[in-house]
């Protein structure tokens, strides 16, 4: 089945199996957790919306009521032989003072749900990134994962619209309630017929806001898709190889086809959302006009004067339109909490690998070693192995490289080191004892990594450094010292800026680096931590050879009475270290120093002679 079919299929089945008004409701008892948050953001701004909205919501009855009274004192005085206006203007002028505090109250309410809204913003993207740091790194790689991530990731910006909604609810059901009380004083069958203009169109709101849910996050592999595309086909990172390989046609045809998939799976459910919000709205005028011909009938009949009629009329119409509002609010309120359902979830989401909070602390001095004990790993997801029944110790201060074709399993096998896995089968042990049983934060700062696959920053050079020990981000002399370790002090002392000079093309003012320039940066890193085990996965891979060897020359200096990994396709460098793995097919070939495997004239050798053979 091909990709398109598929994506039809997952489609139809989201429209398919809209959620029920059960479970529109159920995700409602995340609104508290979300108002927790919001209050926890600044009680004092809190509770001034809440006192606002309280205010605001008893001026529509009051304005209302005296405009009823003005009307009636108007026709009175009117009619009098001697007329005094005096009460008139004395309604006219707390008309005038309720307009003017509803308006005030209106900004207030607005600065109060703007401040509210960027803090909750900002405290729940504070929250999904520590939450997200708490994860494995097998969770990322799994698509279903990553998913709810994105859709999680969403919700920090676009719920702040939520708090409004719920507290604008509030308020006009406190509106609401003091309306319909001046109605059953006067007409309690008006209450029935609006009972009728507004119940068929919130449920129809309600059965469409579920649809439009379903069909968002059904399409959310393909949101994130097209999120891709537009990276790809307009970024920095992609402009060479993009204008290069001639692809901007390829992503646009590509992205227009997803994008038009989607675009017309929305627009059928919009047309149909339009002609029955039509349909029902035509309904609730219907039922509107009706109560109004009520009530000017019974002021003809002298059963209500003037001043009554403006009142329940105008009541009416506010009523209308509040209840009216209040249930379509209701319907997005309910489908904002399935969207923030999304934040939530992922909150409660926990990591896979077991993590001790009274864990042993990394000692001080490492004295057996590590050792792998038959480990076996495959991915997540994956039926096959990686590594199968690696078994080897890697003794204190002792400096092993690892090497091998691609894909034989050595950077997964220091990624296990490095607990950013665990085995699926056999344990790693340090001195003795399971490294599960470590502190994972204790454990992880003890080890300096490395990855051929850095991240490059788009930060200054002090901070590019930096982030290898973060909390030492003020330290200078430190910063200093790795830079000058791994070689990158030539490169800082180039740029105008020096440590503040800007990397990257991405911000204003920002410096690129060759490839070379930002691996030295990233070593830097690793030299910033004191660390007891150091682990370089390909780590000059972009230098040239005078380059790497200076490197190398330093990294054996640096690693003196220190455990150290390295990973690398250049036996120049590898022959350096006091013990070589040689991995093939996730198990280990060989091991050995370099002198005794060329003597065994084994996978190591042969390897050797090819890249020899090269530089002749």
């Amino acid at each position: 089945m091909n990709r398109d079919n598929k994506r039809s299929l997952r489609f139809s089945f989201g429209r398919r199996g809209s959620l029920s008004l059960g479970e529109s409701f159920r995700a409602l008892r995340y609104v508290p957790k979300f108002f927790r948050l919001i209050w926890s953001t600044s009680p004092p701004l809190f509770l001034a919306n809440v006192l606002s909205r309280l205010i605001k919501a008893l001026i529509p009855v009051a304005t209302l009521w005296v405009g009823k009274l003005l009307i009636d004192e108007i026709i009175l005085q009117s009619g009098a032989a001697t007329a005094d206006y005096q009460l008139v203007w004395n309604y006219v002028a707390i008309e005038f003072a309720l307009a003017l505090v509803s308006n005030v109250l209106t900004r207030c309410i607005g600065l109060f749900d703007g401040l509210l809204g960027d803090l909750y913003s900002n405290e729940s993207s504070v929250q999904l990134i520590e939450k997200a740091s708490q994860m494995d790194l097998a969770q990322f790689e799994d698509p279903d994962f990553y998913d709810k991530l994105e859709r999680a990731r969403r919700q920090t910006t676009s719920r702040v619209s939520l708090m409004s909604m719920v507290l604008t609810q509030g308020q006009d059901l406190i509106t609401v309630m003091s309306l319909v009380g001046g109605l059953i004083v006067f007409e309690p069958w008006l209450i029935l017929l609006l009972v009728i203009a507004i119940v068929p169109s919130f449920l129809n709101e309600a059965y469409f806001s579920r649809s439009s849910y379903s069909l968002t996050r059904s399409w959310t592999p393909e949101r994130r898709e097209l999120d891709y595309l537009r990276f790809i086909g307009a970024s920095d990172v992609t402009a060479k190889e993009v204008k290069l390989f001639g692809l901007s046609d390829f992503l646009k045809t590509r992205f227009r086809s997803l994008s038009d998939k989607y675009y017309q799976a929305n627009r059928k459910l919009s047309i149909r959302k339009t002609i029955w919000g039509s349909v029902f709205y035509i309904l609730g005028d219907l039922a509107y006009y009706g109560a109004y011909v009520l009530i000017i009938m019974r002021t003809i009949a002298g059963l209500l004067t003037i001043g009554d009629l403006t009142f329940l009329s105008g009541s009416f119409n506010r009523l209308r339109n509040q209840i009216q509002s209040i249930f379509s609010r209701f319907s997005s309120i309910a489908e904002s909490a399935l969207y923030l359902q999304d934040y939530f979830s992922f909150m409660e989401i926990k990591p896979r690998m077991s993590s001790k909070n009274d864990g042993i602390i990394f000692p001080a001095e490492i004295k057996e070693g590590f050792r792998f004990e038959n480990v076996s790993f495959k991915y997540p997801g994956s039926e096959e192995y990686v590594l199968k029944n690696i078994s080897f110790t890697l003794h204190p201060e002792e400096k092993i490289a690892l090497v091998g074709e691609n894909g034989a399993g050595k950077t997964t096998l220091v990624k296990l080191l490095a607990r950013l896995y665990d085995p699926t089968e056999g344990r790693i042990t340090l001195d003795g004892i399971d490294i599960q049983n470590y502190d994972h934060v204790s454990y992880r700062n003890a080890i300096g990594v490395i990855f051929q696959d850095f991240v490059r920053y788009y930060f200054n050079a002090r901070d590019n450094i930096a982030v290898g020990k973060i909390e030492h981000k003020e330290n200078q002399s430190r910063i200093d010292q790795a830079a000058e370790n791994s070689l990158a002090d030539s490169i800082i002392e180039s740029f105008p800026e020096g440590y503040d000079q800007m990397l990257g093309k991405r911000f204003e003012g920002g410096k690129e680096l060759s490839g070379g320039q930002w691996q030295k940066i990233a070593l830097a890193r690793a030299y910033m931590k004191d660390a007891s085990l150091l682990i370089l996965d390909e780590p000059t891979s972009a230098l040239d050879a005078r380059a790497e060897y200076e490197a190398f020359v330093r990294f054996a200096a640096l690693t003196t009475n220190k455990t150290a990994v390295l990973i690398s396709h250049r036996f120049s460098t590898v022959r350096m270290a006091d013990r070589i793995l040689v991995l093939k097919n996730g198990s280990i070939l060989e091991d050995g120093t370099h002198e005794e495997l060329l003597e065994t004239e084994g996978l190591y050798a042969e390897l050797f002679e090819l890249q020899a053979e090269g530089y002749k």
